[in-house]
C-alpha cells in the first residue's frame, strides 16, 4: 500500500498546497521507475491512494469538480492511477484507495457535497451541533448520491485497469448504508463496480472491527491493524470463516501510514507474512513513497526479502 498524498494520513490540518503545486508533484511521478521497483518485488497487487482529507486527488474527475466548483480544480490533470495500472499490467493488479466521505479538511467540499453529519463532527472536524438539534436525514442521502456519481466516473473510465477498491472511513456503516432503500451499500457497491463488475471491494470501519463483513457486497476484509496483530493461536478460527470474504490483514511498516523508518526487522516481516498467507490470508504492508514515485531503500529491502522468501 502506498499513501501518495500532499499531507500526512489522517491529518486534520487544512492543506496549504496549491492546485499548481499539486499538479507539479503529480507530474513529477516517474511511473516507469515506480513500475520497475514494483515488478522487482512482484507483489501481485498494489493499493494506491487517490487522496484523502486535503481534497487533492491524483486523478481528474468532472463529477467532483461539478459538485465542488473550486477553480482551479484541486484534482490533478494527470490520471496517475490509470498510468500506474497500465505500467503494472498484467502481472500486478491495481487497487484504489478512497475515503467513504468528502475530504475532511476541505470545508468548501464538505459544504457542497452536503456532508453534515448527525454526530459531533468527529473526523470531519465540524463543530458539535446545538443541544437538541436534529439532522433530518441521518443517512446523508444527498451526499451519498453525489459521492456515488464521483466514484462511478472514475470506475467507468478505468474499466478493467483497476481491479478493486479499499474504502476507508466507514465508521457509521449501519446508519448510512444499512437501509433497504437506496442509497445504501447496494448502490454504493454498484457505483464502485462501474466499468468493471468484477472489481473487488473492502469497506473499512477502523481497527476495532477489521475482519467484519459490513456489506453483502464486500469481497475481502479491510484488515486494518496497528499494534494488535492477529496471531494463529487467537485468530486461526477466523481464517476461512470470514463469511465468505478473503481474509486480508493490513498494517504500516513505518512509524505511521506512509512515513517514518521501518519498525520491524526482515525476520518479522517475512515470518508474519508467512504466518498469514500460510493460513490462507493476504498480507498488505504500507510503505512510504517519494513525490517522484520511489519506495525508500530501507523499505524496499524489507519488501525484497518477501519476494525472495515467496519465490
Amino acid at each position: 500500500m502506498l499513501h501518495y498524498m500532499d499531507s500526512p494520513a489522517s491529518s486534520n490540518i487544512p492543506s496549504s498546497t496549491t492546485s499548481e503545486a499539486w499538479n507539479c508533484r503529480v507530474d513529477s511521478f516517474d511511473v516507469d521507475g515506480f513500475a520497475a521497483q514494483v515488478k522487482d518485488l512482484d507483489p501481485g497487487y498494489v493499493i494506491f491512494t487517490l487522496g484523502q482529507n486535503s481534497g487533492h486527488f491524483c486523478s481528474p474527475n468532472s463529477a467532483y469538480d461539478e459538485v465542488v466548483g473550486t477553480t482551479p480544480s484541486k484534482l490533478s490533470r494527470r490520471d496517475l492511477i490509470a498510468e500506474i495500472a497500465d505500467a503494472l499490467a498484467p502481472g500486478t493488479k491495481m487497487i484504489a484507495y478512497m475515503p467513504s466521505n468528502a475530504p475532511a479538511n476541505d470545508v468548501e467540499a464538505i459544504k457542497r457535497f452536503g456532508l453534515v453529519p448527525p454526530w459531533d463532527g468527529g473526523a470531519w472536524g465540524l463543530p458539535k451541533p446545538p443541544e437538541g438539534s436534529l439532522v433530518a436525514d441521518e443517512r446523508l442521502s444527498e451526499f451519498q448520491k453525489k459521492w456515488e456519481r464521483v466514484l462511478a466516473e472514475w470506475g467507468e473510465r478505468w474499466g478493467d485497469k483497476v481491479a478493486g477498491w479499499w474504502i476507508d472511513g466507514c465508521y457509521f456503516a449501519e446508519t448510512m448504508y444499512g437501509g433497504k432503500d437506496e442509497p445504501n451499500f447496494t448502490s454504493f457497491a454498484r457505483a464502485l463496480r462501474a466499468g468493471n463488475p468484477g472489481r473487488i471491494l473492502a469497506f473499512n470501519s477502523g481497527t476495532d472491527r477489521p475482519f467484519e463483513r459490513l456489506a453483502a457486497e464486500q469481497d475481502y476484509t479491510a484488515g486494518e491493524v496497528s499494534t494488535n496483530f492477529p496471531v494463529s493461536n487467537k485468530w486461526e478460527p477466523m481464517f476461512g470463516k470470514t463469511d465468505g470474504m478473503q481474509t486480508h490483514v493490513l498494517s504500516y511498516l513505518g512509524d505511521w501510514w506512509g512515513v517514518g523508518e521501518p519498525r520491524f526487522s526482515e525476520a518479522f516481516v517475512t515470518g508474519y507474512t508467512e504466518l498469514i498467507t500460510g493460513l490462507g490470508g493476504a498480507m498488505t504492508w504500507d510503505v512510504p513513497i517519494s513525490e517522484s514515485g520511489r519506495i525508500p531503500p530501507p523499505f524496499f529491502e524489507r519488501l525484497r526479502c518477501l519476494s525472495r522468501q515467496f519465490v
